[in-house]
C-alpha cells in the first residue's frame, strides 16, 4: 500500500507538469493499492482548480466515485493527534497538516 501525496496527483493530472510522464509511467507499472488522505484531496483540488480550472477538478473528484486507481482514506482521531505530533517535532520544516496527515496515515497503515 502506498499513501499518495499532492505532488503525484497534480503531476498526473497536469500534462504540462515536468514530472507528468514519469509519474504516469510509474502509475502504469505500480501494482500496490494507492490511498489518498482526505487533506491531500483538498490540497490537490486547490491546485487543480487554480492551475487548470473547475472541469479538471470535477473530473478528479468523480474518479474517486468511479473506484478508479486511488482510494480516499479519512483520518481517525489518533491520526489527527499524530499529525499534530509530527508538526511539533518538525517545527523547523515547512511541514503542514497535509504532509503530516500523509505521515500519520502511512504510519498507521504500516506503509513505508
Amino acid at each position: 500500500m502506498i499513501v499518495v501525496d499532492t505532488g503525484l496527483l497534480v503531476a498526473l493530472l497536469d500534462a504540462d507538469d515536468r514530472h507528468h510522464e514519469r509519474c504516469a509511467t510509474w502509475l502504469g507499472v505500480n501494482d500496490e493499492a494507492l490511498v489518498v488522505p482526505i487533506p491531500v484531496v483538498t490540497e490537490t483540488c486547490y491546485f487543480i482548480e487554480r492551475d487548470s480550472g473547475p472541469a479538471l477538478e470535477a473530473n478528479f473528484l468523480q474518479s474517486f466515485g468511479a473506484g478508479e486507481t486511488f482510494e480516499m482514506i479519512d483520518l481517525r482521531p489518533g491520526d489527527w493527534a499524530r499529525a499534530a505530533d509530527f508538526i511539533r517535532t518538525y517545527a523547523d520544516l515547512p511541514l503542514g497538516v497535509v504532509d503530516a496527515s500523509v505521515m500519520a496515515i502511512a504510519e498507521r497503515l504500516g506503509s513505508t
